[in-house]
């Protein structure tokens, strides 16, 4: 009842990553006999079945998970089909979901919204002093990112070796079993809490690392976790898949590793030279406020967007 009274006083519905299910469609039932414009939100391809049967991460779930993905993704599919324009994060999303609908398929990026800078600053505050450790970050926001970290081991373990003051720090879920030794005795694990404790955490990281498998879902992926990194002055060193390159210029806000020796070569320059690793990160924050904040701009969002809200 409390939803249907709000739709009464609604110009359009914007519906995020919904699935349909009797209460969804009550509810796109209200909007389309108020006559509301609706718009369909998603940032992952959770309506693809081909994108989770090559998806690498899956492998490192149990395979009853991965069946529950696969029977939910008609579930995505439907209430994008029931929807006037699709709006995804991504311009490689854009092109995978016009493979499965005829709606209007536009891109609408992430950002950093004023909470996200607000937060991001407030957590730079609480940086400790250099305590002569140079800490590598790694943040999973859901299972199955082992995958993704696996593609490294090898620059990861050289980067270690013999450096009892390198640490790898694995901020949120991950299977330490799944860690090489080498690696496994040079980690700390801290588990996701708050979003605010996690921009604190990140905030106290000399680099994160973003390696993606290349794979159909990959590609698909946003750069939010690198707008998380950026707003707490932290660089990234991430791989050439997804959007994540998008918001780098090399060298200036971060970098882009294309192969294991370009992971090693980055890492090293980083610990070399840490005055100027903090330079970068703090070249990334600016940067995100300058180019990836919520402004109206064509390389965040499509102007048909735009002209479906003023419609």
């Amino acid at each position: 009842p409390r939803v249907t009274r709000l739709l009464t006083r609604a110009t359009h519905l914007i519906e995020y990553r919904l699935q349909s299910s009797p209460v969804t469609e009550m509810i796109r039932y209200e909007a389309r006999r108020l006559r509301l414009p609706i718009m369909y939100d998603i940032d992952d391809p959770l309506f693809s079945i081909s994108a989770y049967e090559t998806y690498g991460n899956m492998g490192a779930l149990d395979p009853a998970m991965k069946q529950h993905f696969l029977s939910e993704s008609p579930k995505y599919l439907s209430m994008m089909n029931g929807a006037d324009l699709v709006s995804v994060s991504t311009p490689q999303l854009a092109k995978h979901a016009r493979l499965f609908t005829n709606r209007p398929v536009h891109v609408r990026r992430n950002f950093a919204d004023e909470e996200t800078l607000s937060a991001g600053a407030a957590a730079m505050q609480t940086r400790q002093p250099d305590d002569g450790i140079f800490r590598v970050a790694f943040a999973s926001g859901s299972q199955g990112h082992e995958a993704d970290l696996a593609s490294i081991y090898e620059p990861l373990e050289q980067f270690v070796a013999g450096h009892d003051a390198r640490r790898l720090v694995l901020l949120g879920h991950f299977n330490l079993a799944r860690l090489p030794e080498a690696l496994r005795v040079q980690t700390d694990v801290i588990p996701f809490t708050t979003y605010e404790t996690y921009l604190k955490e990140l905030a106290q990281m000399d680099c994160t690392v973003m390696p993606l498998c290349d794979d159909a879902f990959n590609r698909c992926k946003s750069a939010v976790r690198l707008i998380d990194a950026a707003s707490v002055g932290v660089p990234s060193i991430v791989a050439p898949v997804g959007d994540l390159s998008q918001l780098i210029l090399q060298g200036k806000t971060g970098f882009v590793a294309k192969n294991s020796q370009e992971w090693c070569t980055a890492l090293g320059r980083y610990a070399g030279a840490r005055d100027t690793t903090r330079a970068i990160g703090l070249a990334a924050r600016n940067r995100l406020e300058t180019h990836w904040s919520g402004a109206p701009e064509a390389h965040i969002i499509a102007p048909e967007i735009l002209d479906w809200v003023a419609s």
